[in-house]
């Protein structure tokens, strides 16, 4: 195994552009692109523009009704279907769709191919984790579901056991619905609750299909839920279901929007909460998966403030050269910022947090405590179904 890292990395990718007044502004990728330039990580890994995801690659996860349908939005965004979630006001169709969601995905499923064959140690591919696109439909800014793409070619190439840890806001739906009669995919996902957040689902009662069950992990977080309950209610469940399951692979979505900025969402997580538990995924893929890492993007749209941020610290853990919270940050970078968005860019890589703490699970649980209520949901209804005690 390569002890470098791959960074997935085509200019290409921030084509895909959903219009001005859309959330998703890929300017959050040229962005954090910029930031690990100027911290020189780039340097410390192997930058590598994968080949666009092919239609027979596509279709491990994807109708081909689908796919054609995004290929005819494609060549004329006018006369999108919307009964493929396309058109609509979280996916408006856009010249070049296809290509660019294809490329995005050929990033993820270049990650997978790199780490299991042992060219790389970790993969990241902060442009994917578009986690909401379903076999048959766009949904939630994403057209192609990267993620489970990445998740079904490791099954391809071989794969026996895959985990899946989906800590952005918002419920990893599609990875879900892709591996849910599948028990060599365990797909575990913190969000905020369904009560208050898109999409609505993600209840601690999904847990897989008959021949599956315990195979999806839902831990549905009260809003308002900080730093404290959020890494809390990560390492009550995570890593004790991943060290049973005892994947081959880790794949990671990090999306950054649960963060108290983000202005989509209800969570209260600082960036450094967001670093503890990027660091963590790491040291659960070196000691449960052979260190075999796949860490992808996701939401986020607090595009100036966080993002970049949060996926440079990404890269830097997954590069073997972490970049302490404290780091002030370049400021030619800073300049790049103000030049491209009129806004001023944060000063350091921290929000003043570190180092984070919280109460272990093992110390006690508060009945009252609607943290502590969610994550026990959680337990009860998969620890049995895979011989745990909750």
């Amino acid at each position: 195994m390569s002890g470098r890292a791959q960074l997935m990395w085509d200019e290409a990718v921030t084509g895909y552009d959903f219009g001005p007044d859309h959330p998703m502004d890929p300017v959050r990728l040229a962005l954090t692109r910029g930031l690990v330039d100027a911290f020189g990580l780039d340097r410390e890994v192997d930058v590598v523009a994968a080949k666009p995801a092919g239609e027979s690659t596509l279709r491990l996860v994807h109708r081909e009704d689908y796919i054609e349908a995004v290929k005819a939005a494609s060549l004329d965004p006018g006369a999108a279907d919307p009964a493929y979630g396309l058109g609509t006001v979280d996916d408006p169709a856009f010249a070049g769709m296809h290509e660019v969601s294809a490329l995005i995905a050929g990033q993820s499923v270049g990650a997978a191919e790199a780490v299991w064959h042992g060219e790389a140690a970790h993969a990241v591919n902060f442009t994917g984790g578009l986690h909401h696109a379903m076999p048959g439909a766009a949904s939630g800014f994403c057209v192609y579901n990267d993620a489970a793409l990445a998740v079904a070619r490791l099954l391809e190439l071989g794969a026996e056991r895959v985990a899946y840890v989906d800590v952005d806001v918002h419920h990893g739906d599609g990875v879900q619905a892709a591996f849910w009669e599948d028990p060599r995919v365990l797909t575990i996902s913190l969000h905020e609750t369904p009560r208050t957040l898109f999409p609505q689902t993600g209840w601690p009662e999904e847990t897989g299909a008959d021949a599956a069950e315990g195979s999806a992990v839902n831990v549905a977080l009260p809003a308002g839920t900080g730093d404290a309950g959020w890494l809390r209610a990560f390492h009550a469940v995570v890593p004790e279901l991943i060290e049973e399951f005892r994947p081959q692979v880790l794949v990671s979505q990090h999306g950054a929007d649960t963060h108290f900025e983000d202005p989509l969402a209800h969570l209260a997580v600082s960036l450094d909460a967001q670093r503890a538990v990027q660091v963590a995924c790491h040291e659960l893929a070196h000691a449960h998966a052979d260190g075999k890492w796949i860490a992808l993007g996701g939401g986020g749209y607090a595009v100036v403030d966080v993002v970049p941020r949060s996926w440079t610290h990404l890269v830097g853990i997954a590069a073997g050269r972490e970049i302490a919270p404290e780091t002030v940050i370049p400021e030619g970078w800073r300049q790049q910022v103000y030049a491209r968005t009129r806004q001023l860019a944060p000063g350091r890589m921290t929000d003043g947090r570190w180092p984070v703490s919280w109460a272990e699970w093992e110390a006690g649980y508060d009945p009252a405590d609607r943290l502590d209520q969610a994550v026990l949901a959680t337990r009860r209804a998969v620890y049995p179904l895979r011989g745990l005690l909750a």
